[in-house]
């Protein structure tokens, strides 16, 4: 299967599930993992930013890039989630750790170091030299403190040739567009904000590495398919039932909204890695009257 077959349609940045103790929990990571691919799915996101991947190091991070591997048994493709603000760390993580059964690597654009535009295109030109897998680039200013800008997107696209796709969630219409436009036509441009993917496949993006499909991925896979057949009409009905979910889920932050569907499905605990914190009681109950609304 192409890489393109591999990634067209809805990817999940899968939450990691912890115990009270910040352990992980790895019973509800097997629950979430069989409620994943068992409501079609077309892949999963292992440790990027929802699935806390920044205070999750070392053998823990392989424990779980393993272990979703086992439980996942070739039924969906996976993507390692490696990506940080020391380009030798990273080009080091792609060395270290064992990614059988891994299709490919998410990669975030370098944060908090606020590198200027040919730092963030040197920074993927060494990724792209040391990578063992195919590489999806992804650019989250909102994040990062820095937009990987439409030119240096083409720049990557074009010089880069194992780097195959970019994450976008600058949410710039401008810049979504100049790239699509733009870009080689193997290069693939990936929503990375749920609230703005059916425009933006409209626009030519060819699906979506979603945070609301974790708590919601039967019927937000199925948005992002009709969207993709060019159903918009139909797709339009899914993507303003899920509008006020989505908006729900990050207004106190990150996976701690997520998190709180999850935990009131029943699939894992309302437990975090510090500095990130459950949701307020006030928005807890506001997210039970959503939930209650799309049954």
């Amino acid at each position: 299967m192409s890489l393109r077959e591999q990634f067209r349609g809805t990817g999940i940045a899968i939450v990691t599930p912890f115990l009270e103790d910040g352990t992980i929990d790895w019973e509800a990571y097997k629950k979430l993992i069989h409620f994943w691919v068992e409501n079609k799915v077309e892949y999963l996101v292992v440790l990027g930013t929802t699935g806390e991947s920044a205070t999750i190091h070392g053998d823990e991070k392989q424990a779980v890039f393993s272990f979703v591997k086992n439980e996942v048994a070739g039924r969906l493709p996976l993507v390692a989630g490696i990506g940080g603000n020391d380009t030798a760390e990273v080009t080091e993580g792609f060395k270290k750790f064992n990614l059988e059964g891994y299709s490919a690597i998410l990669s975030v654009s370098p944060y908090y170091n606020k590198p200027n535009q040919e730092g963030l295109f040197q920074h993927y030109k060494a990724l792209d030299a040391a990578t063992p897998l195919p590489i999806i680039m992804y650019n989250v200013p909102g994040r990062t403190g820095m937009n990987v800008s439409a030119d240096t997107t083409i720049r990557i696209a074009r010089e880069c040739k194992n780097i195959f796709a970019t994450k976008e969630a600058s949410g710039n219409f401008d810049q979504v567009n100049q790239i699509i436009k733009y870009k080689p036509a193997e290069f693939m441009v990936i929503s990375g904000d749920d609230p703005i993917t059916l425009p933006m496949i409209a626009a030519g993006a060819e699906g979506l590495i979603s945070v609301v499909a974790n708590a919601y991925p039967k019927e937000y896979a199925e948005m992002v398919r009709l969207c993709m057949d060019g159903k918009f009409a139909e797709a339009q009905q899914l993507h303003y039932k899920y509008t006020d979910i989505i908006a729900s889920m990050f207004t106190e932050g990150s996976p701690s909204g997520v998190k709180a569907f999850l935990s009131e499905m029943g699939l894992c605990k309302n437990t975090f890695r510090m500095p990130v914190w459950p949701i307020s009681d006030k928005h807890m109950e506001k997210i039970r009257e959503l939930m209650r609304g799309v049954k």
